[in-house]
């Protein structure tokens, strides 16, 4: 795509382009058709509000019984996540009023920030699980590789705007991705967190595709991305563990296979209509990360596969609705954040319903909107506010 703009002075539609005009009078005739904006995408954002309030009734119903036996309050979690959740909105309707110019100009310094908060989790990092991958802010767990997501998208799409058709191109196309990719996934390992890796590279991979780069390219760097993987899980016993776990879950059933046994129990014993919203026994502390990775699995045993199956359809109106907006983005930085955050969503929601139905080994993937937590979910929130903001100067939608 191309961006399109009116000029005043010529009385006609033009593709911006430096050669005939100066960087200050593109950025004037910028604001100036940018001050344009409509409503943002009403589907896009009822829909959102749909699936967070379902979000909402399933953390409660997940969480109360452990919440119940860790505080004595089996509304805990359930309280935390909703004001949480009422938060995000106000950051996603102030996000959406913001134009997308600013998301552009700062978003180096984004990249920049969650590398730098990167580099500290091993140093002020808490552990859990095995793992260092958060920073304490006290009200609640941070995860700096939420920040780098965004930050990847953002820069990307700003990256390749510039480049433009030197995108076909190993110098400009290939090279500078490659590198950021590859700091970011080396800061990850190190604390370590596999499952953020795979998706940072998913997300930088389609970014580039999306952007232009050559297909032989991603051949040549898929090789080397694949004999990474094998030394890192031939060396990696974090990592062989939960392969050795994910096929054959029953061999360990009372060690690293306890998580993934204890949710396909829970998804099979739902059946077609499920026992009933609050009914559910694997969430009475047997299933760890009840309300939060795994709780997917209490949705199946509560709703059923039916019950399940509409909530991933109401996902997947979300994220076709997301990509028909990058279809009709006004310029192509709008464009491709779209693609790249409604990208990170289908990534995410594929990825943690895989680990919970065991198509792939477990890792701490969230299920965008219904985990609990409260920074990711602001976060998610937020790159909905984005979409929303580049869908108000989408015409005719």
């Amino acid at each position: 795509m191309a961006d399109f703009y009116s000029f005043p002075n010529k009385g006609s539609q033009g593709i911006l382009d430096t050669g005939e005009y100066g960087v200050k009078d593109i950025e004037q005739v910028r604001e100036r058709a940018e001050v344009k904006r409509g409503q943002m995408d009403l589907p896009f954002f009822a829909m959102t509000l749909v699936i967070l309030t379902i979000g909402l009734i399933m953390v409660f119903s997940a969480s109360f019984a452990r919440a119940y036996y860790e505080s004595g309050n089996p509304a805990y979690v359930f309280v935390r996540q909703f004001i949480f959740s009422v938060s995000g909105v106000a950051i996603m309707l102030i996000a959406s009023r913001i134009k997308p110019t600013f998301f552009r100009r700062y978003s180096f310094w984004l990249l920049v920030f969650s590398i730098g908060l990167l580099v500290l989790v091993p140093i002020i990092g808490e552990e859990s699980g095995g793992a260092k991958r958060w920073i304490d802010l006290k009200i609640t767990g941070f995860q700096p590789s939420e920040i780098a997501k965004l930050a990847v998208v953002l820069s990307f799409a700003s990256m390749i705007c510039i480049y433009k058709d030197k995108m076909k191109t190993f110098r400009y196309g290939v090279l500078p991705f490659v590198l950021i990719i590859g700091i970011i996934v080396g800061l990850l390992i190190l604390e370590p967190h596999l499952s953020a890796s795979v998706i940072i590279i998913a997300l930088g991979g389609i970014m580039m595709f999306v952007g232009g780069t050559r297909l032989r390219w991603f051949a040549i760097v898929a090789i080397f991305v694949a004999l990474a993987a094998v030394v890192l899980l031939s060396n990696f016993d974090y990592a062989s563990g939960r392969i050795a776990a994910w096929r054959d879950p029953l061999s360990q059933k009372l060690t690293g296979g306890w998580q993934i046994v204890q949710s396909l129990y829970a998804v099979g014993s739902g059946g077609l209509l499920g026992l009933g919203l609050g009914q559910g026994r694997q969430k009475h502390l047997y299933l760890p990360e009840e309300h939060n990775d795994f709780i997917f699995a209490v949705v199946c045993e509560e709703l059923g596969f039916i019950g399940a199956a509409l909530i991933l359809i109401l996902f997947a109106i979300l994220i076709l609705r997301g990509f028909w907006l990058a279809l009709r983005a006004r310029d192509r930085f709008g464009s491709l954040v779209i693609t790249g955050l409604t990208s990170l969503l289908a990534l995410q929601v594929f990825l943690n319903v895989a680990v919970v139905t065991n198509l792939i080994p477990c890792t701490g993937i969230s299920l965008p909107f219904f985990s609990s937590g409260g920074t990711a979910l602001w976060l998610q929130m937020l790159e909905m506010g984005i979409i929303l903001s580049i869908s108000r100067e989408i015409k005719d939608k």
